[in-house]
This record gives C-alpha cells, structure tokens and sequence, in this order.
C-alpha cells in the first residue's frame, strides 16, 4: 500500500508512505532520502524500487522529498526542510495510521546526497547556535544507514572532481561560507549518539570511498565496504550490497528511542 503524506505546505515538502502488506503489529519506521547531488533534477522516484523492498522486510517506509537547488532549495531550505520533515513524519505517519508504524524504531537512510542528509539530520543537536536545522535536546532516531553519503563535504571538493554540488547547494566553497560548512558537513560535525551504519562500493567514481573511510576513522561508525559494487547500483534490491543495507536497518531496528517534544 502507498500513500502520500504532507509535512509543510510547499509543493516538495511531501513523502510517500509504503507499508508492509502483511505487518501484524507496529513496524520500524525507514525514513529515507534520496540523493541526487540536492538538485531538482533528481527527486524521490528514483529510490522507490529500494523503499517498496524495504516494505518487503516487514517496515514502514516513507520516502521524502524535498526542495532542491532549482526549486527554492539549496542553503538553508535543503536542510530545514529535511529537518522538519524527518522531526513531524513520525507523529503524522502515527496520527493518520494509527498503531501500523512503530514511533520507538525510526531509522533514517541515504543514499549519496541523501546520505549527507541522513547523516547530518541525526546530529543536529550539535550544530552551531542559530544554525538552520538545529534541535536541542536528544536526536531520537534509532540508527542510521547511509550509503554511498557525501560524507565530507570539503573533501569532496578536492576529491570528486571538484564536486560542484556541493559550492551549489551551499551557495559557495568553504572559504566563501564557512560557517554553512561548519553547520552542514557530518565530518566537521563528528558523531553524536546514534548508531551509524556507512556502505560504500569500492568502485564508486561519483563519490570516493575514501571520504566514507574518513568519515568512520573520524566518528567510529561501522564502514561496510561492497567490493565490485559502484555508486549508482550500490542500493539496487536484490545486488551485491542489498544484504547488506538490509542486515545494517534489521540491527537498527533493533535499538529504540523515545520521541520527544
């Protein structure tokens, strides 16, 4: 079954709700965004297959938009809307459905851009004052899994290529902006207190691994490396790293969170 959800009144600020056909009690809640280098050309569709998968394995899955570079996203909309979006879902999702999704076990999951996402959305407590985004008190999300993510934001620019996405949707490089770098980027921001999960392929040209390497010799986050496996069919269902991500959410799910106010 698949429904959509509203989480704001712009057009983007909308997720798509896929719940498990044969779910017997509350089930884990996968809120997943897509990547795309944050650019309106790439929108949510393209991670559907994966979130009706993930449906396959007995969890609630909504998949999010959001506004992108070319649509009214970028600095700061990207972000606040991935914040409100990943804060109000639970409650919607539970207030519309009652009891089908289990508000203790949200998990977050990214893929590329998304990953960077997934990854900042779960620290926000550590972000500067007055940054965009920002939430005190606990992040209640029970893990996260990000694939392929955009792990490091400055690095990127020195090895993907130059990674123009990255000066786009942050309006500038890090000497230009500084401060948006130090509020967005999940190296500079280190962990908090979720478990993170990061699977790579290690023939990924878009987004080196090496970036993830970093990322998890900085935070202590479990790196799994998919030999053969390159960036765009790294989260194919059914491929070299589908057990993968699957093993990483059903360990997640495992933990759980009290949601707070």
């Amino acid at each position: 079954m698949e429904f959509a959800v509203r989480y704001g009144p712009e057009p983007d600020q909308v997720a798509d709700v896929f719940f498990p056909p044969d779910a017997t009690g509350p089930a884990p809640l996968v809120l997943v965004l897509h990547g795309g280098s944050w650019r309106v050309e790439n929108d949510r569709g393209y991670l559907e297959p994966e979130a009706r998968a993930l449906t396959a394995n007995g969890y609630v899955v909504a998949n999010v938009e959001y506004r992108r570079v070319g649509a009214g996203g970028g600095w700061p909309t990207t972000f606040t809307d991935v914040a409100l979006a990943v804060d109000t879902l639970p409650e919607l999702i539970e207030q519309r459905w009652p009891g089908r999704a289990d508000t203790s076990r949200v998990l977050l999951f990214g893929h590329s851009a998304g990953g960077q996402l997934a990854l900042w959305a779960a620290v926000r407590d550590r972000l500067p004052e007055g940054a965009p985004g920002r939430r005190s008190g606990p992040i209640p999300f029970a893990g996260v899994v990000a694939v392929a993510p955009v792990s490091a934001l400055t690095e990127a620019l020195r090895y993907a290529g130059g990674f123009s996405a990255v000066t786009g949707v942050l309006g500038g490089g890090p000497e230009d902006v500084p401060e948006r770098y130090a509020a967005v980027d999940p190296l500079t921001l280190g962990s908090g207190g979720v478990p993170v999960v990061v699977i790579h392929g290690d023939r990924d040209t878009a987004v080196p691994p090496v970036m993830s390497r970093m990322y998890a010799e900085a935070t202590g986050a479990e790196l799994v490396t998919v030999p053969g496996v390159g960036h765009f069919d790294i989260t194919v269902p059914g491929g070299p790293a589908w057990t993968s991500i699957v093993d990483a959410v059903a360990r997640l799910a495992q933990e759980r969170r009290v949601r707070l106010p």
